[in-house]
């Protein structure tokens, strides 16, 4: 009697657990999915970089990875040499190129805050020459912490 009654158990058991099959393939293919949209994003920007170290010309201002900021002045198949200061010159593998560095825009003429710009620059402005003494004796005397007329 004891196998005749757990074959039905046995079949019971099964057709409740049935549906787990799917619910595994269902996540598997969700964590597949999810993968695949991050790793797109990153495939996305490795391109780009790979675009722009390609495009590399003599004469652009580039940004190594470390931090070290200087002007291309030659291009060969792998390295590509950069020269920071005039004649120092120094060879870098293209991969650590991180960024080209903008030129800031300068502002031809400056301008006060109302609107209005300056015809003359500032130190021609008062024609009254600065007196600077050449030592404290000249100088008013400075307040003690006794004075308290004055605090």
């Amino acid at each position: 009697m004891t196998l005749l009654s757990a074959a039905p158990a046995a079949d019971t058991a099964a057709a409740t657990t049935g549906g787990g099959g799917y619910s595994m393939y269902l996540i598997l293919i969700l964590a597949v999915a999810a993968f695949w949209f991050m790793s797109r994003k990153s495939r996305k920007q490795q391109r780009a970089q790979q675009e722009f170290r390609s495009t590399l010309q003599p004469g652009d201002e580039v940004m190594t990875a470390s931090g070290m900021i200087g002007v291309v002045v030659d291009v060969d198949d792998d390295t590509i040499t950069l020269e920071s200061a005039p004649g120092s010159r120094t060879r870098w593998v293209r991969a650590a190129i991180a960024k080209k560095v903008e030129a800031p825009v300068a502002d031809d003429q400056p301008s006060d805050e109302d609107g209005t710009e300056d015809d003359e620059p500032a130190d021609q402005l008062d024609d009254e020459p600065i007196d600077v003494p050449d030592d404290l004796s000249s100088l008013p005397p400075t307040r003690g912490d006794d004075d308290t007329d004055r605090k």
